[in-house]
């Protein structure tokens, strides 16, 4: 029988001072009932990350670590974002721990699925997703646009486990393959189904925020999903050139046509087709112009070779 491994749960936090005390209860009692069950090493943690947060979730985290030894706090210099954040938790605890979960602070994702996920890493799985059971919890809108992006990741042959967000377990080994991407551009849901080791996955039913607000308005999620497809596939860029034979084919056929209609002497001014045109092959033309300096702008903040995040501060007890 293998020894028990020591798990760190890491909790990338931003303006969550409404939660943090209630987060800290539940997982604290987790964490004792999975140590007297033998499942977890004793010295597993629980790791808050700060990510330049603006309320009192920094004084909050720091109050938890000296009043319980199971707690350690992360506070990054500046807002990095949640994706950098997160990985801020990993690389920082990757040495420290046998296996990593990460876990938004808000309570949706269902910590009872913890158990579960340490199981599927002692039964050989280096990386364990978990999965939405359903989508009941979210608006029509939400429902069908994260369907929708799903769908569209997988047409743009991207590698996505479907309804799994940042909810995961990764062994000692797969965060150290993580540690060999060194991209700026960000999209871990996209970027850990690269390090190729065995996973699994747990399904959960995702809860009503326990309390707070959102940190993910239709404005970020928008902007996340568009960083996914750009960080992830040229495909744009190539319907792009699809685009652009098109329209060379279609004007090709419309200047027959033309050709063709004045030999029969049927030919007119036609204001109304030159301007719809014009205005057609103008926003095709600032649509790509955008796409590519999207594209550009990536590659841009790659060669800066900037750091992804600033630790100002690891509390550790």
């Amino acid at each position: 029988m293998q020894d028990p491994v020591i798990l760190y749960i890491v909790l990338p936090c931003y303006n969550e001072e409404a939660v943090l005390p209630e987060t800290a209860r539940r997982l604290l009692a987790l964490l004792e009932t999975m140590r007297a069950q033998e499942t977890i090493a004793p010295s597993s943690k629980i790791v808050f990350v700060d990510d330049g947060s603006r309320d009192r979730t920094w004084e909050i985290i720091s109050g938890l670590a000296e009043a319980h030894e199971e707690v350690s706090g992360l506070k990054l210099a500046k807002n990095a974002g949640h994706q950098n954040a997160l990985l801020a938790g990993l690389m920082t605890v990757r040495s420290e721990c046998g296996c990593a979960i990460s876990i938004d602070a808000d309570l949706q994702d269902d910590i009872n699925a913890i158990p579960q996920m340490v199981q599927k890493y002692y039964e050989g799985n280096d990386v364990v997703y978990g999965v939405r059971s359903s989508r009941k919890t979210d608006t029509a809108f939400k429902r069908e646009t994260a369907l929708l992006f799903y769908k569209l990741m997988r047409l743009l042959g991207v590698n996505m486990v479907y309804n799994h967000a940042d909810y995961r377990l990764m062994s000692r080994r797969a965060l150290d393959a993580l540690a060999e991407f060194p991209e700026v551009n960000l999209f871990l849901r996209g970027l850990v189904p690269l390090v190729g080791y065995r996973s699994a996955s747990v399904s959960y039913e995702r809860q009503e925020r326990f309390a707070g607000e959102s940190k993910y308005p239709l404005k970020k999620m928008l902007s996340f999903a568009f960083d996914g497809i750009t960080s992830f596939s040229i495909t744009p860029i190539r319907l792009i050139s699809g685009l652009g034979i098109v329209a060379c084919l279609f004007s090709m056929i419309m200047a027959v046509y033309a050709f063709i209609v004045k030999l029969m002497g049927h030919s007119t001014e036609g204001w109304s087709s030159l301007m719809v045109s014009i205005w057609f092959l103008g926003g095709v033309q600032l649509v790509s112009v955008g796409l590519i300096g999207e594209y550009i702008g990536k590659i841009y903040k790659e060669v800066k070779r900037r750091p992804r995040y600033i630790i100002e501060e690891y509390k550790k007890e």
